[in-house]
């Protein structure tokens, strides 16, 4: 028996991971951050926030391809997500058994992305001071773990009820660990 999740479910976990970072990053770093250009927000306070970092973002043209060419980057963010969904798929079985052990390992894995990118990106290049730094990197959690947890929920399906039918019999099974089916005696 495969006790790995099919291709298709990993698949559709990084699809549900993409729409779901894609829903996080705009709740957070749109809606609240203020990214869009003539809002402030918690982000783009001139007060707290590198005037070159603004200035970057919302002013020098060209303007990042978020803005000018979102579709580019939305699709390289469900690229990411399918891409996490393919590393969890092949070290879930290791992992331990449990919806939050799970989602604050893959979480975790996928924060230092984005945490990785406000170091080099705003902090190194546009000289970032530490409060809108923090917020990005809170921002950046919200988003992790809101994908992390779509993967999760998706590749080991059934993983909430603890009961799983298997193959075209549909017969019961128990799920001692997800990603792992074991029909029942």
């Amino acid at each position: 028996m495969n006790t790995r999740p099919t291709l298709l479910r990993t698949l559709a976990g990084g699809l549900a991971g993409g729409a779901a970072v894609c829903a996080a990053l705009y709740a957070t770093f749109a809606t609240w951050g203020g990214s869009k250009r003539g809002e402030v927000g918690m982000l783009f306070d001139p007060s707290t926030q590198s005037a070159k970092l603004i200035a970057i973002w919302k002013e020098i043209e060209p303007l990042p391809l978020l803005t000018s060419s979102p579709g580019l980057i939305i699709g390289s963010y469900f690229g990411f997500a399918i891409g996490y969904a393919l590393v969890y798929r092949s070290v879930a079985a290791a992992w331990p058994v449990g919806i939050v052990n799970r989602v604050a390992r893959l979480g975790s894995m996928i924060w230092l992305t984005g945490a990785f990118f406000e170091v080099q990106g705003p902090v190194n290049l546009a000289h970032q001071p530490i409060r809108p730094t923090a917020i990005a990197l809170a921002f950046w959690a919200v988003a992790a773990l809101a994908e992390a947890l779509a993967v999760v929920a998706v590749v080991d399906r059934g993983v909430w009820s603890g009961i799983a039918t298997t193959g075209i019999t549909g017969t019961a099974a128990v799920i001692t660990d997800p990603g792992r089916i074991n029909p029942t005696p």
